[in-house]
């Protein structure tokens, strides 16, 4: 994990890593017999040797380690792939699907797919997002457009798919960012869209309370990603963001809050917003 001054280890003073969050933990059966759909579940290709994991891998394999069958949904099928083996040695196993959530069709083709592989569906993860154009100058309408498709419109899209087939006590999480509470990215309608993210979420959860379904939102912070690392290489000052837990945090933490929200122990939380960001948004 890479801390606010060093792209590679966490700061001076910080407390020892959790084996959980290096994603060494065993795993508890939190999610014995579930069937998990992650949206996003790749993670961007590295030519570094001892990449860090993305979120959406992460998320993938705790939910497996902890008894999910998993449906690992990507648009890049070998990075998909490869979070299936995982998933395959953590736990139950699970399927592969390929698509473009920019593209509307492929959202509700996802549900159904899923449902199908699956044998099943009662949790519902949505980690997708990409970020274009910087500031409001040099973000064009296309720019804005194609943000909001992926960031905003998608995650609309397949939640409105999968409302209806999901059983009591089923649950979606919204992967979003405290760039949705406070600005730093830059990039307007990066801030924006994962902001317009609580709102769609609490929508979801209110239609959701109806039949059981809950819909919650992770916020992550400085996340020690591979995507992450190129943030941090093209706006070198990221990494110096003091962060009041004194480090950055890994893809595993995001895991954890994730498979919390999806899990029973969550069962009377919706509606909500949890930033696992080291007390970033709250306490600077």
């Amino acid at each position: 994990m890479s801390g606010p001054g060093d792209a590679r280890g966490p700061a001076a003073g910080t407390a020892p890593t959790p084996p959980e969050a290096a994603g060494h933990a065993p795993g508890r059966g939190r999610l014995a017999g579930r069937h998990v759909l992650v949206v996003g579940a790749g993670t961007r290709p590295s030519a570094e040797p001892e990449a860090p994991l993305g979120n959406g891998r992460a998320i993938a394999w705790l939910a497996a380690r902890e008894g999910a069958r998993v449906a690992c949904a990507d648009r890049d099928g070998a990075a998909a792939e490869e979070t299936l083996r995982g998933v395959e040695k953590e736990g139950p196993g699970g399927a592969v699907l390929v698509a473009d959530v920019a593209d509307a069709d492929a959202c509700q083709r996802l549900v159904h797919e899923a449902d199908a592989a699956l044998s099943g569906l009662d949790g519902v993860v949505l980690n997708v997002g990409i970020g274009q154009g910087m500031g409001l100058e040099g973000t064009s309408p296309e720019d804005w457009d194609r943000t909001f498709a992926v960031n905003l419109r998608a995650h609309f899209l397949v939640a409105r798919a999968a409302l209806p087939q999901l059983p009591p006590g089923a649950a979606l999480v919204f992967v979003s960012s405290i760039a949705g509470r406070r600005p730093g990215s830059r990039m307007p309608a990066y801030d924006a869209s994962k902001a317009g993210l609580a709102g769609l979420a609490r929508h979801v959860a209110l239609e959701g309370s109806r039949r059981g379904v809950r819909a919650n939102v992770v916020l992550p912070g400085l996340i020690d990603t591979p995507l992450g690392r190129v943030a941090t290489a093209g706006r070198p000052g990221r990494a110096r963001t003091p962060v009041p837990l004194g480090r950055q945090g890994s893809a595993w933490e995001v895991a954890y809050a994730t498979v919390f929200l999806l899990s029973h122990e969550a069962s009377y939380i919706t509606g909500q917003c949890l930033a696992v960001d080291g007390g970033l948004s709250e306490l600077r």
